[in-house]
């Protein structure tokens, strides 16, 4: 195979394909959905006008696999918090701590530009569902694990009211003046949780 610069053409084709993808995730945090432009995306990844076009024909394209990458990433970044967290209720402190960690940062922020967006556009819609079904079910499977709550309907209701609750809290984080709320509101959630769990 065919080097450039001490990579195999393989290797510089996915490192490239990162760049792009990780230049998208940066530009949707710095300049919003709106904002982000090819021209931007391909300064930002330090790449050609045809490498960018080599790797994605079209702005659509790009951010499709965006979203992908984006969800992968949170995936990774939960699976880091989430492993060798015990089975059982006494851990679902922590699988909290890891769902909010999820809900933080630029692939969340890069998310939220992506699901304000999609509302308007039916391609980005389209491509945004799956990829958020698949974290949902993810997070799903690990809050079944470690809520101990019994009842089914009840287990459903708690996991969505925390998804809820956290992306809400994330996105009002900058408006709040008390830097405490986010986790008083989280320990009662919590709290209630706990209460699930005795019925």
């Amino acid at each position: 195979m065919a080097r450039t610069g001490g990579l195999t053409r393989r290797e510089q084709h996915a490192k490239t394909h990162a760049a792009l993808l990780d230049a998208t995730i940066r530009c949707l945090v710095d300049h919003g959905y709106a904002g982000t432009t090819t021209q931007r995306i391909q300064e930002q990844a330090g790449v050609s006008r045809g490498a960018l076009l080599h790797h994605f024909a079209s702005k659509s394209e790009l951010l499709v696999a965006a979203i992908h990458h984006i969800a992968d990433r949170r995936l990774d970044d939960f699976g880091e918090l989430v492993d060798g967290l015990g089975d059982g209720p006494e851990s679902l402190p922590k699988m909290v701590h890891a769902v909010r960690s999820a809900m933080t940062g630029p692939p969340f922020q890069a998310a939220m530009e992506l699901w304000a967006a999609s509302r308007t556009d039916p391609q980005l819609r389209d491509a945004l569902l799956p990829a958020e079904k698949r974290l949902g079910a993810a997070l799903r499977t690990h809050f079944e694990r470690h809520a101990g709550i019994p009842d089914p309907e009840s287990a459903r209701t708690a996991f969505e009211s925390l998804m809820a609750l956290v992306r809400g809290l994330e996105l009002t984080r900058l408006l709040r003046a008390d830097s405490t709320l986010a986790d008083r509101v989280v320990d009662d959630w919590l709290n209630n949780v706990a209460r699930l769990r005795e019925t």
